[in-house]
């Protein structure tokens, strides 16, 4: 069954009645979503509730099965380590059958790791997720957070998502994901030490938090700092041994290091965890070179 976390308590609560008349659905559909593990059972909901129950909504008039929905969001889950509720945390859409989700700036099919083109306006491959209209004027932390989430649907609407980010930081300094979504955008429009410091942040608020540790390496690679990156791609590991993108980063950061052994060791964990997935060809390719090359190296010395 899906949560909303630490953080998404004290919220504005709905009454069943009245979820059921804001978003026009019936009770035999809310029902059903309850049983099947895709909405929290209760008689009163939070906003955060109603976000998400409106996506499901979607995606199930889109026929898109309850049993796909809920496969793709804890496939979402065991891939981005410290993502709890992926509705809530990342832009999510139909694309035929499935379901994708939009983070970082890169849409994903969880269940088989796959990448998506994600045109918009000129041939475009898979449909763009309506952005959520605010029913009401956000209050609370929590509402804020949410909104900031359904404005990262529209890439036009970054600026107005990070202003959501930075009102929830005015009220509550430490709410983590906030630091990690505004980090990001940061890092998305390449301001570096604004996203440096907002993970940092982050893991200040929650040393836990895996994602921080991993985006916080991400940062530091891209600002030449590789000792510090591979550290801080260790420390995500530690926390989530399978967090397969950590791997991936953490070999490529260990063979521009000269450190081939310890690549080798990471790119054969990674393949592990995705052998199938669009990144493993190139995981494949660089776990046999080096490989190759240690057994030349053993041979000469010989």
């Amino acid at each position: 069954m899906l949560t909303n976390g630490e953080h998404q308590k004290t919220v504005t609560q709905f009454e069943r009645s009245d979820l059921l008349r804001i978003l026009r659905i019936t009770a035999r559909q809310l029902s059903g979503w309850q049983r099947a593990g895709l909405v929290a059972v209760g008689e009163s909901f939070s906003f955060f509730d109603l976000l998400q129950i409106k996506k499901v909504r979607d995606l199930r008039a889109k026929r898109v099965k309850s049993a796909t929905i809920l496969a793709s969001v804890q496939a979402m889950q065991a891939r981005v380590a410290g993502m709890e509720n992926p509705f809530l945390e990342a832009g999510s859409f139909s694309f035929g059958s499935r379901v994708a989700f939009r983070t970082e700036g890169r849409a994903i099919d969880p269940i088989d790791g796959q990448f998506i083109l994600d045109f918009t306006d000129s041939g475009q491959v898979v449909e763009k997720s309506e952005r959520l209209r605010p029913m009401a004027a956000p209050e609370s932390v929590n509402d804020l957070f949410a909104r900031g989430v359904s404005l990262e649907e529209d890439p036009a609407s970054a600026e107005e998502a990070m202003s959501s980010y930075r009102k929830v930081l005015k009220l509550d300094p430490t709410y983590a994901p906030a630091h990690i979504n505004l980090g990001t955008l940061c890092y998305n429009q390449s301001d570096y030490e604004l996203a440096e410091e907002h993970y940092r942040k982050a893991i200040e608020c929650d040393p836990r938090y895996a994602l921080a540790y991993f985006d916080l390496g991400n940062v530091l690679d891209e600002t030449q700092r590789l000792s510090e990156a591979i550290a801080a791609y260790k420390a995500a590991l530690q926390l989530a041994p399978t967090y397969a993108d950590a791997h991936y980063n953490l070999a490529l950061a260990y063979e521009r290091s000269r450190q081939p052994r310890l690549a080798i060791k990471h790119w054969r964990a990674y393949l592990k965890l995705d052998a199938q997935g669009p990144w493993a060809v190139h995981a494949r390719a660089q776990y046999k070179k080096l490989l190759e090359a240690e057994k030349l190296k053993v041979v000469y010395r010989r």
